[in-house]
């Protein structure tokens, strides 16, 4: 049984036929027992200030419209923040700053965001993770990691005909995007580019029918993730994160956020 649920993501990612079908499968994903058992303690005990929520406890599913140019990619989600709310960076620290980064930049309708029912909407952005589930300490495996890639291919494939920017939080994320990207057809150097905050990359253009609307590059961005150690030091400061946030959204074609109002969703 646990060799079968390990393979879960690998066998059923790539039949997903659109990101809602794919936003499901996600969330019913038990591959990984170390995981499966953390995020369900979590979920059974609670942080006493959350004492009277009915926690998610499952894997949490990408968040934001279908047909997004912008795609943020980060760690995992938060033991008491997405564990909790079901939604990317809903509910925690690090999304209270990433979410008002976006609102100041245009790229979401509203600064705070505290639960799956409060109203925001991502304009044109998406946001994802290579590890879907709360992990202990905040530290997934290599092989969890490893296990739960085929959910990230399977998005980045279904998001080739329109994502034209991805903007990577920290050196965890960095590395696992590599290999998903390659697996969903970009060309990726060799070696590969260390992160760095600030880092600015542009991957060739698919060809053929993988291009989707049109060839095109595909700029990749690294920052800092936004964790409270790296935001309470002052590692990164909104302003940094404003500022690739920014350059991603140009990177992408939405300049000022004026332009993205049409791709808005939850």
């Amino acid at each position: 049984m646990a060799r079968r649920e390990s393979a879960e993501p690998e066998r059923t990612a790539p039949a997903a036929p659109d990101l809602p079908a794919l936003d499901r499968r996600v969330a019913e994903c038990r591959a990984c027992p170390r995981l499966v058992l953390w995020r369900e303690e979590v979920a059974r005990t609670r942080r006493a200030a959350y004492a009277d929520w009915e926690y998610w406890g499952r894997p949490v599913p990408g968040f934001g419209p279908a047909d997004a140019v912008m795609l943020i990619i980060g760690l995992a989600p938060a033991a008491h923040g997405g564990n909790r709310t079901g939604r990317m960076f809903t509910g925690d620290r690090s999304g209270d700053v990433l979410f008002r980064a976006l609102y100041d930049v245009g790229l979401a309708t509203q600064p705070v965001a505290t639960h799956g029912g409060d109203g925001m909407r991502l304009r044109a952005v998406r946001m994802t993770a290579p590890v879907h589930c709360a992990p202990p300490d905040n530290r997934p495996t290599p092989a969890e990691r490893d296990t739960c890639r085929p959910w990230l291919v399977r998005e980045l494939r279904l998001l080739r005909p329109t994502v034209r920017a991805v903007v990577v939080l920290g050196g965890f994320g960095w590395q696992a995007t590599w290999p998903a990207l390659a697996a969903a057809g970009w060309p990726t150097p060799r070696p590969r580019p260390a992160f760095a905050h600030g880092a600015h990359l542009a991957l060739p253009p698919l060809d053929g029918p993988a291009a989707g609307g049109g060839a095109r590059e595909l700029h990749l961005f690294g920052c800092y993730h936004v964790s409270q150690r790296n935001t309470a030091t002052g590692r990164l400061t909104p302003a940094m994160l404003r500022d690739v946030l920014a350059r991603a959204a140009d990177a992408a074609g939405l300049g000022d956020g004026s332009s993205v109002g049409s791709h808005a969703a939850g």
